[in-house]
């Protein structure tokens, strides 16, 4: 099974920026979609950004969608999320997900990282 190592957390002011990245053990990563959730305390884990195995093609949730940017270096077996204009309301942790295909169901991803903590202060 693939190891998937998510890295970039921190702390950062509302409207400041981090660039998460998830790194995958090798095997065929270009194969498959990669998905970034998060789960704030005491709320469910929820989507955030999707993209397909060469990149072309990517979703985003409606409360991420214009300030979020989910990237693939595929040379690398790295995922990115370039998290902009970050608010209070961002604050959770996030892991990255493999899955056989784009999806936005946590239930089609095989595969998660143990998860970095974003905390956005107001």
């Amino acid at each position: 099974q693939v190891q998937l190592v998510e890295s970039g957390g921190g702390l950062v002011q509302a409207g400041g920026s981090l660039r998460l990245s998830c790194v995958a053990s090798a095997r065929a990563f270009s194969n498959y979609a990669m998905g970034w959730f998060r789960q704030a305390p005491g709320k469910e884990r929820e989507f955030v950004a999707v993209i397909s195995p060469y990149g072309p093609n990517t979703r985003y949730a409606d409360s991420v969608n214009t300030r979020f940017t989910i990237t693939r270096d595929n040379t690398k077996n790295t995922v990115y999320l370039q998290m902009d204009r970050l608010k209070p309301s961002d604050t959770a942790v996030y892991y990255c997900a493999e899955a056989p295909y784009m999806s936005v169901r946590g239930a089609d991803f095989r595969s998660w990282g143990q998860g970095t903590q974003v905390t956005v202060s107001s």
